[in-house]
């Protein structure tokens, strides 16, 4: 409660200040609706000429998209700081969080705000929202409440690697590259079924590179597709938690990390 105080106090004022700036919160926000809209007319485009993508029609592609753009953009909403990690290492502005009474982390996070996840946020929801519609989906309180769980644990899943990438930051000291990769492989291949890809791929899209978790198997159990599935299907079920423990052993990897960092003497 201390760790979620603190970070709502430092958010809350980034998020004043932001707002002060409302000419450029409206154009970040449809820059990152123009941007997504992007990715999904090409994702209509590849669709209008083979008609499916691995036996998904254009309102279950949607449906898949719109899950992994609403988890990225929960977890960019909360976490976008950790992008700039490397800067905060390197120019010694870490030096004040470890002299202050409160977690380095959690003053990493509430250092400022990028509102442009906003756009992201409306886009997926807004998709969902359309998809679901025209996807084949039997709603329920129990199938909403997991489309629920599932965002956030697909947030978890994403957040975990991007925090495990930063712990790296304390050694390295230029981790973008690293971070701007992971974003990629999740933008690039999160969008399709992962039965479009070779078993090679799709194990290690699944266990090693848990994407599989953010959208694809939660929207295969919430779409009835489970018999292409090749996991159990109770791994399905239980995506939404699965990003639990990823997140908690990136924690772990941050504070293991953060013991090797140097002063740059600012």
């Amino acid at each position: 409660m201390h760790w979620f105080r603190t970070y709502w106090l430092l958010t809350s004022a980034a998020f004043r200040t932001e707002f002060q700036y409302r000419g450029n919160l409206v154009i970040n926000i449809i820059g990152g609706l123009f941007y997504q809209a992007i990715g999904l007319a090409f994702v209509w485009a590849v669709l209008e000429r083979f008609g499916t993508i691995g036996g998904w029609g254009l309102g279950e592609i949607a449906f898949l998209y719109g899950m992994r753009l609403t988890a990225h953009a929960v977890m960019f909403l909360l976490g976008n700081q950790l992008i700039f990690v490397d800067d905060v290492i390197v120019e010694g502005e870490y030096d004040r969080y470890l002299v202050r009474p409160a977690s380095p982390l959690i003053q990493l996070l509430g250092r400022r705000l990028q509102l442009s996840a906003l756009g992201d946020l409306a886009g997926g929801v807004a998709l969902l929202a359309i998809a679901s519609g025209q996807a084949p989906v039997d709603w329920s309180p129990a199938a909403f409440g997991y489309l629920v769980l599932a965002v956030l644990g697909g947030a978890l899943v994403e957040g975990s690697l991007q925090l495990a990438a930063s712990g790296l930051a304390f050694k390295m000291k230029k981790t973008v590259p690293i971070k701007f990769t992971i974003d990629m492989v999740f933008s690039d291949f999160g969008n399709y079924p992962l039965k479009i890809f070779g078993p090679t791929a799709r194990f290690g899209l699944t266990f090693l590179f848990p994407l599989a978790f953010v959208a694809y198997l939660p929207a295969t159990m919430l779409l009835n597709r489970e018999e292409e599935l090749t996991v159990p299907s109770w791994l399905g079920w239980g995506a939404p938690a699965v990003g639990v423990l990823p997140i908690y052993v990136a924690y772990r990897f941050w504070v293991w990390q953060s013991r090797y960092y140097e002063s740059s003497g600012h």
